[in-house]
């Protein structure tokens, strides 16, 4: 959509999500058209008091327009089931009637090629002449269980239970699948939108509704692609500080789309949405499953903000709770060892064969659970229990023990094996008490991993806005200023100076015009030496073979020059070899979507294997960037790692903040890459740069 239509259209979505009246455009006896269908749906609507007129005008018995319709009542939302040639017209009479919103459940559009792009385009001219809001097309609608409203011709739609869990998907049919999924895991929705082609109505549309939805108490968002990054960012921040938000991004696997540069290429634009929602606030998860589990989880009840957050887990069976410890593990969850004084107490509860000291195993349910639970809960290591038990009504009386494990009021995410309507009972009767609930251990694990990501994101949150009157653009370790502007290309020695006016160490060099440069440079500086080709539209150098190591003698400088003027060298840098370490990248570059993003990654040839990267948008104080090298899958390399150099966070993150805001300050450069970035004993230098500029005719860059 235009920003002419962005600017013109109103952000109030009650029209259509919370109608008075509503329209089928297309309405049809015939049983199997999506007309009829879609009116059998709204019947539900009709019979609450709903004005729901039928409308069309080759149909004696209905109504012959719009217009005729809102005659003999309000239509606040038409719903267009016509041909997409025809949704052009229907939009605009809509409009014309007074409707103040349109969902179009019509394929044909921009999803088939240019003949469907024209008349997606000529929605969106509606939309931006007229202001009226428009959810579609290529939409199966959406639900708002709490209204009565059954706005989709999906089967089954309409038994889609009342709950406090919104969606908010890319994919109708991903739209219905996680409302399934949340009714039978006893949630319910409170919302449930499929976007479709998006012309009007998108992700930070519905995101912003939800944010005053006061029967929505957590939201799954659902995202296949991005059209205005930091509008979704914004949305997303503003929701999470009032809501959760747990959000699922398709695209994993997509790793050639993003970009052509060396750190784009890793920097894929699944990579970059995930770490934007996550920077704004959300929980990022990998599948619907895992999806249902944690919003689902962060509906019933939410930590206090936190840092960190220890687990304490019960299990009523070793081999679940096995299973259920080494995915908690596997997210990094905090499971500390239980005090002394609470090892004690489960000793008087337990017998003496089980394990208590965290996990705490059972070894089955039993009268003494609630007290077990009510245990573990007041340690003080502990800020939530994960638990498990399989249904055992002759054992325990599991709604019974998990209120009275809660009297210190500890978090908890239980999960109760079993089947049958005893078991769904259970299940419901203790999501309504505030126990998040889920059917196995790897749901648990997630669940608890939800609760804690959420907690630490609202602490992370609080102390960057308690930090924002001491942010300030500095270098990394007392340099100067961020340059104001910076044009045109730059060879790796004028961008190593421009690093170190950022605060960026280097090793001591020489630019050199000739050979007789180069050797007075070997003199001066002393080998070993590197010797490199020195060009600015070079970005590769090594793979022409301009780049020579460990030159430490006359007769080796003078026939690492020939093999230099071979691959075409006009001028040289010689520069001081490095002392050994360990080789990072660090980049900063310009997303199409987002804008400005950061990354941190291992260096040289591990971070194309391995794609070992983190990203952040930029601009960014040093406290965003400090926790990136954690989540390196290879981060143990960076504290000592076999007697090697330990990294202090602090100096990268104040560089990877300089870089950031090099690029956001600077719209004429396009991309910033340090590679290697070498972790030393004595701190990290970097040994290569490239900056690139922005062309001209760059507008569309590298999607």
């Amino acid at each position: 959509m235009s920003d002419t239509a962005t600017t013109a259209i109103s952000g109030d979505l009650s029209a259509l999500f919370a109608p008075r009246g509503i329209a089928v455009i297309g309405a049809s006896r015939h049983p199997h058209k999506l007309g009829a269908t879609l009116a059998r749906s709204l019947s539900g609507f009709a019979a609450a008091g709903g004005h729901l007129a039928l409308v069309n005008g080759r149909d004696d018995g209905m109504y012959g327009s719009i217009a005729q319709a809102a005659a003999d009542g309000p239509i606040d939302v038409a719903m267009i089931c016509v041909p997409a040639p025809a949704c052009p017209d229907a939009l605009a009479e809509a409009a014309a009637a007074g409707a103040r919103a349109a969902v179009i459940y019509s394929g044909g559009f921009a999803e088939t090629g240019e003949a469907g792009a024209a008349h997606q385009r000529a929605l969106a001219g509606i939309v931006s002449r007229t202001g009226i809001r428009l959810l579609g097309p290529n939409t199966s609608g959406f639900l708002a269980p709490h209204c009565g409203l059954t706005a989709t011709f999906v089967p089954g739609a309409a038994q889609v239970r009342p709950g406090k869990v919104a969606v908010v998907a890319a994919s109708g049919g991903v739209n219905h699948a996680l409302a399934f999924l949340l009714t039978e895991a006893g949630h319910g929705v409170s919302l449930a939108v499929g976007l479709g082609n998006a012309v009007d109505v998108s992700a930070p549309d519905v995101l912003g509704h939800l944010a005053d939805d006061p029967a929505t108490g957590a939201v799954a968002l659902h995202l296949e692609s991005v059209a205005d990054g930091p509008r979704l960012v914004d949305s997303v921040r503003r929701l999470a500080g009032r809501r959760p938000v747990v959000a699922l991004v398709v695209g994993r696997n997509d790793v050639g789309a993003f970009a052509a540069s060396h750190t784009g290429a890793l920097a894929t634009s699944w990579r970059i949405t995930r770490a934007a929602l996550a920077q704004a606030g959300a929980v990022l998860v990998d599948d619907e499953r895992e999806l249902v589990d944690a919003v689902g989880a962060l509906a019933v009840t939410r930590l206090r903000p936190r840092r960190g957050a220890g687990v304490g887990v019960v299990t009523a069976q070793a081999g679940p709770g096995l299973l259920l410890l080494d995915d908690l593990r596997g997210r990094r969850s905090d499971v500390p060892e239980l005090t002394t004084a609470t090892q004690d107490t489960l000793a008087e509860l337990l017998p003496p064969l089980t394990y208590q000291a965290n996990p705490v195993d059972t070894g089955r349910p039993g009268p003494e659970l609630g007290r077990v639970f009510a245990a573990v809960g007041a340690d003080p290591g502990v800020d939530v229990i994960a638990a498990y038990t399989l249904h055992e009504p002759d054992a325990v009386d599991i709604v019974a023990a998990v209120k009275e494990g809660r009297s210190h009021g500890t978090p908890m995410v239980l999960g109760l094996g079993g089947t049958g309507e005893e078991v769904v009972r259970k299940r419901r009767e203790l999501l309504e008490s505030g126990v998040a609930v889920t059917t196995d251990p790897r749901g648990v694990a997630a669940a608890t991993a939800a609760l804690i990501t959420d907690a630490r994101a609202r602490a992370h949150t609080a102390a960057l806005i308690a930090d924002a009157g001491a942010r300030a653009h500095t270098a990394p370790s007392g340099g100067g200023r961020v340059p104001v502007e910076v044009r045109g290309r730059h060879d790796e020695h004028q961008a190593k100076d421009l690093l170190a006016r950022v605060g960026v160490r280097t090793m001591p060099r020489r630019a050199c015009d000739d050979r007789a440069a180069a050797r007075a440079a070997l003199a001066e500086l002393g080998g070993p030496v590197a010797v490199k080709l020195l060009d600015a539209d070079v970005l590769h150098k090594t793979e022409l073979g301009g780049v020579h190591l460990d030159i430490a003698t006359r007769d080796e400088l003078e026939a690492a020059l020939d093999r230099l003027d071979a691959a075409g060298a006009r001028r040289y840098l010689v520069e001081k070899m490095a002392p050994a370490g360990v080789d990072l990248i660090v980049g900063a570059r310009r997303d199409p979507v987002f804008g400005p993003v950061v990354l941190v990654g291992l260096g040289g040839t591990v971070a194309e294997a391995l794609a070992d990267v983190a990203v952040r948008l930029a601009p960014l104080a040093p406290a965003e960037a400090v926790s990136m090298p954690s989540e390196l899958t290879g981060h143990a390399l960076l504290t000592g790692w076999r007697s090697g150099p330990v990294l202090d966070p602090g100096e990268l993150s104040g560089i990877v903040s300089a870089l950031g805001d090099l690029l956001s300050a600077n719209p004429l450069i396009d991309e910033i890459e340090i590679n290697p970035l070498r972790l030393t004993a004595g701190g990290l230098v970097a040994l290569d740069a490239v900056i690139i500029p922005r062309e001209a005719d760059d507008a569309q860059p590298h999607l």
